[in-house]
């Protein structure tokens, strides 16, 4: 019936598995839970390996650095079962009736793709992690992504995640944008799950640059049209206007009086948008 799939990296995932054991074996859901660390070399693994213990669980570690997509496309062919429930591995079901509300809807399936959603807690985390999670609440809880969806196991086979991409950052853009030309519908329904590992601003900001990089990977060799994404257009935009270069300017003059708000306690997503501009038109020079 149900091949859950969870993509590791440097992060104890025994808890999530015990919860979804626990939720499966309660609907009597024929299942397995495959998990794959992705070359993180972490101590955390010494946890994970108990989860070769469990009903229908196994814990994987890649020898070499694979990059999230890649390392997916490798967990979904040890897959056994029609259906793939991909899942981040820093999230955690909101209700405990989470994989049976994917069963039921499954079964009325018209649509080979279902969004589960992602939220974050309530709770304001320390200083230092604020632009994390003002940027999860605002943006990713009304953006479909693939940290919480299934998918038919043919579907995504024939459809995979992009094994260009090796590092992080817009891979679901593409993933999707494939999808979509080809004429499959991603449905989003009320079954999410809790976003848990917020990374301080600093490392969240210099990720959100190397995804920037990817996305000049992908706009300049043609994988993404520039209306699939709201950079590509507003360059687009400026380019038009000869003013990209003069953004990139503005940009390299005002970055540490953007950074100092970004890693403030009150971040301001308008200057992230802006910043996030600016350093992709300096990627484009």
């Amino acid at each position: 019936m149900l091949s859950i799939l969870i993509p590791v990296y440097n992060y104890n995932i025994l808890p999530l598995v015990n919860e979804l054991v626990k939720q499966c074996s309660f609907n009597g859901i024929d299942f397995e839970i495959l998990c794959q660390d992705d070359a993180s070399n972490s101590s955390v693994n010494i946890l994970n390996q108990e989860i070769n213990l469990l009903p229908n669980c196994s814990f994987f570690v890649n020898e070499t650095n694979l990059g999230r997509g890649k390392n997916i496309n490798s967990l979904s062919l040890k897959a056994i079962y029609d259906w793939l429930l991909i899942l981040d591995c820093d999230t955690f079901p909101a209700q405990n009736d989470f994989v049976k509300k994917y069963i039921d809807a499954i079964s009325n399936l018209k649509n080979n793709i279902l969004f589960g959603g992602i939220i974050y807690e309530d709770k304001k985390p320390e200083n230092d992690q604020l632009l994390r999670w003002v940027y999860g609440n605002k943006r990713e809880t009304v953006t479909i992504l693939t940290s919480n969806l299934i998918i038919k196991k043919e579907v995504f086979l024939q459809y995979p995640f992009d094994e260009s991409i090796t590092k992080y950052g817009y891979e679901d853009l593409l993933f999707f944008s494939v999808l979509k030309a080809s004429h499959f519908k991603i449905s989003q329904i009320d079954n999410p799950t809790f976003h848990l590992n917020l990374e301080t601003s600093k490392a969240f900001l210099n990720k959100t640059k190397i995804a920037l990089e990817n996305l000049v990977f992908l706009y300049d060799s043609k994988k993404i049209k520039k209306e699939e994404n709201k950079i590509t257009t507003s360059f687009e935009f400026l380019r038009k206007l000869k003013l990209t270069q003069f953004s990139a300017f503005l940009f390299r003059k005002n970055q540490t009086r953007i950074e100092r708000n970004l890693f403030s306690k009150k971040p301001s997503l308008f200057l992230f948008d802006l910043y996030k501009l600016g350093y992709y038109c300096t990627l484009k020079k």
